[in-house]
């Protein structure tokens, strides 16, 4: 047992910091004795104990950025409150949530800043890299990381592998040479865990992202150089995380070995594979250097991240997937594409089949919103609707 004065000498806190933790849901209210002052029993003194090793600087003086701050086909993130209404006014006792084609990461986050543990994956290595960074339970001291992301900012740049196959392409030559010296350089940054390190390459591809010569995407880039804004890497957002799960599998193999209250499913649905649309995050962050072809510069060989899910046999992998699943509820997300759009973009999975393959699940009721879909060329898209069906597994 502990007095708070005791409490905040020893780990060189203040009594705000501990008020702070507590709002934050990151430690638990101690109990008062007959003279109203808390009294520190051993399990909070063991959290107050890890919460001081996480060192943090104020918001103030960090240029940061958050999980939304990135481009990505399909995402969420305008449709997360129509998520969190639906979840929160149809279950009941959702404590662990697993987001098992996660993309960037923004419905888990969701979920994550509401206290519940997650289950987050994807296939692709740059989203799973970017998920240690927001999800990821590991110690981070923030202010070496802030530092590193100066330093890195401060680099010379060279020419190098992003110069060859994607400098006045997908980059200015500048910025490809920036991207190519501040790559190299944080492989060999000594003394950093795997954490520190995700920080450093999250905040990479979030920079480059912004500054690439696209439209949201890397099936292409524009045939008119237009991006010449410096490339600058910002810090991502502090996270203090626990017992959250973080994988990079198939979905379809993932569900077989893990159990939540509630599975959010939002698979590709059609032809549009995110291992191609991506391909050049997915190579400055995997390092792999691939040899690449065609005008697009893709790599040579892309199938150990091909999907079920983006053609003929996405029904089939669907029903799979769904029987596999452990979960008091399935939560599935689904925009009516169907012919709506360009043959890329429409939906290889029906909304009929769906229905289907849930009914079989469980007891099944269906949510909708308007939202704006994606579809690429200059289709024009009426009366489009995101979906949600809510499972109640039998």
């Amino acid at each position: 047992m502990m007095k708070t004065s005791d409490l905040t000498e020893k780990y060189d806190i203040t009594r705000q910091t501990l008020n702070n933790w507590i709002q934050e849901g990151l430690l638990e209210r101690p109990q008062k004795n007959e003279h109203n002052a808390w009294i520190w029993d051993d399990s909070l003194i063991n959290v107050v104990e890890h919460l001081s090793q996480f060192k943090s600087v104020p918001k103030d003086q960090v240029d940061t950025f958050t999980i939304n701050n990135r481009r990505y086909l399909g995402s969420k993130f305008k449709v997360l409150d129509f998520i969190d209404k639906v979840v929160k006014e149809n279950t009941e006792n959702v404590n662990t949530v697993a987001d098992i084609f996660a993309g960037t990461g923004v419905v888990a986050d969701l979920f994550n800043s509401q206290g519940k543990e997650v289950i987050v994956n994807d296939i692709l290595y740059s989203n799973y890299v970017s998920y240690l960074t927001w999800f990821g339970n590991e110690l981070v001291d923030y202010q070496k990381v802030t530092n590193l992301i100066q330093y890195l900012n401060e680099l010379e740049g060279f020419a190098g592998y992003v110069t060859e196959n994607y400098g006045d392409r997908y980059f200015s030559l500048d910025n490809a040479m920036k991207i190519d010296a501040i790559r190299e350089e944080i492989d060999v940054i000594e003394n950093i865990n795997e954490r520190e390190k995700s920080f450093l390459l999250t905040s990479l591809f979030y920079a480059a992202d912004k500054v690439a010569n696209t439209v949201g995407h890397y099936d292409a880039y524009r045939k008119r150089m237009d991006s010449y804004t410096p490339i600058y890497l910002r810090v991502p957002e502090l996270n203090f995380n626990k017992d959250n799960l973080i994988f990079k599998e198939d979905a379809n193999e993932l569900v077989k070995h893990i159990k939540a209250d509630l599975v959010y499913i939002d698979t590709p649905y059609n032809s549009r594979g995110y291992a191609n649309a991506y391909h050049v995050l997915e190579s400055l962050i995997e390092w792999n250097k691939p040899k690449v072809r065609g005008v697009a510069k893709k790599p040579v060989d892309l199938s150990d991240k091909r999907s079920l899910y983006n053609g003929v046999k996405a029904p089939e992998a669907f029903s799979d997937l769904i029987n596999s699943i452990d979960a008091k509820y399935i939560l599935v997300s689904y925009n009516n594409m169907a012919k709506k759009g360009n043959s890329r973009s429409n939906a290889k999975i029906s909304n009929e089949e769906i229905i289907e393959i849930l009914e079989k699940k469980g007891k099944l009721e269906i949510f909708h919103t308007n939202h704006q879909p994606f579809s690429t060329g200059k289709s024009q898209i009426d009366n489009h609707k995101e979906l949600l069906y809510l499972c109640k597994v039998k």
